[in-house]
């Protein structure tokens, strides 16, 4: 028996080991039975979405997402890697109040210990999640509506200029869509902010690896792989500079990519660190440190495909014909350079940043708590 009756907040965290083990129908037949609310990591990001999506967890997860994994009293943990930027530096204080049970099919990442007393499944995540689903655990409706209400209650906290871009995008892309996602801001952003509908698509991010520049080749990926499909793509004003070239794979080859650069003049990232760590002090980040953009739209248009500039994302509506039709496009969206991402946990403290008033804090916790 790996589930025990006992438990009254469970949590069920999904790493990309449940989608490379061919797992992910499984999953959502786990979540919609027991209603048991599924967090992701951040490579998992696209395993629950729709109405199965609350956050991911981490170093920049969404505030709700962290702040269940204090509440819960137990982590499912499948085909997830749990590693500094998931469990922080000190992980004996991740989820101090739960139990952890934790399936990997890499014994040498489960020989290392996140709680001394957790339990471990070397097992595939498919037949884990098969065994899982041929016990009889309860409903847990009411503690799914809790984190559902934990998360209204935040909602309009954390909202970047960039993630109020990535939202406005989600909500012009059809149901189940292919998304390709640079490295950077862009990344962090569209991991906490794009939210699709349907549970069969895909949000293709490189998560550790860090490949800045991934995300056009990413797209025409994509494209050629569904029969040269429909395919988005969002991109940081640095990463597209890295294989901006490719722009011509896709007209070459009539490729039907929307690419959404979110441009900020910075490259965000370091930019930030410059910012705050060091009295805004840019080598190499920002204008004034020798960082310059292009004109991309000009860039686009000399390839051969279309391309706006616009100096809000909110203009985005006005150009739904462009995001539907089966043609290549490019939409330049200016940012303010000083677009942060927030919530982060601070290294040092563990507490994330921005610090919340207390009064809403406690309300959330009050929520959870029940």
């Amino acid at each position: 028996m790996i589930f025990r009756s006992t438990y009254s907040k469970p949590i069920l965290l999904a790493g990309n080991g449940i989608r490379t083990s061919g797992a992910v129908r499984l999953l959502h037949e786990f979540a919609n039975k027991t209603n048991i609310p599924v967090l992701t990591t951040m490579n998992g990001v696209d395993l629950a979405q729709d109405d199965l999506h609350i956050g991911f967890i981490g170093t920049h997860g969404n505030r709700v997402a962290n702040m269940i994994i204090n509440e819960c009293d137990v982590i499912i943990s499948i085909g997830a890697r749990l590693g500094i930027r998931q469990a922080g530096r000190n992980a004996k204080n991740f989820a101090p109040q739960a139990d952890l049970i934790r399936c990997d099919i890499d014994e040498y990442e489960l020989s290392r210990n996140i709680k001394d007393d957790e339990r471990k499944y070397h097992s595939d995540a498919r037949d884990f999640l098969q065994m899982l689903l041929a016990e009889d655990i309860p409903d847990y409706s009411a503690w799914k509506n809790k984190c559902i209400e934990a998360k209204r209650l935040l909602e309009s906290y954390d909202k970047q200029p960039g993630n109020k871009a990535v939202e406005k995008i989600s909500s012009l892309l059809p149901a189940d869509p292919v998304v390709a996602v640079d490295v950077g801001m862009n990344q962090c952003w569209c991991a906490q902010s794009l939210h699709l509908k349907g549970y069969n698509g895909r949000i293709h991010i490189s998560g550790g690896y860090g490949t800045m520049g991934c995300g056009l080749p990413f797209a025409i990926g994509s494209s050629i792989a569904t029969g040269n499909g429909k395919a988005f793509c969002i991109t940081g004003d640095g990463g597209f500079q890295m294989n901006i070239q490719e722009l011509e794979t896709v007209k070459r080859e009539n490729l039907p990519v929307k690419i959404f650069i979110l441009d900020n003049h910075v490259l965000g990232k370091i930019s930030e660190t410059q910012y705050f760590e060091h009295e805004g002090r840019f080598a190499a980040t920002a204008l004034s440190g020798g960082y310059t953009v292009p004109d991309f739209c000009r860039i686009a248009e000399a390839y051969g495909i279309r391309a706006v500039k616009l100096d809000t994302y909110e203009r985005l509506d006005d150009f739904r014909d462009m995001i539907d039709d089966e043609q290549p496009c490019l939409f330049d969206i200016t940012l303010p350079e000083e677009s942060f991402l927030t919530p982060k946990i601070k290294f040092e403290t563990g507490r994330m940043r921005p610090e919340l008033d207390e009064g809403i804090v406690e309300k959330v916790r009050n929520v959870l708590k029940g």
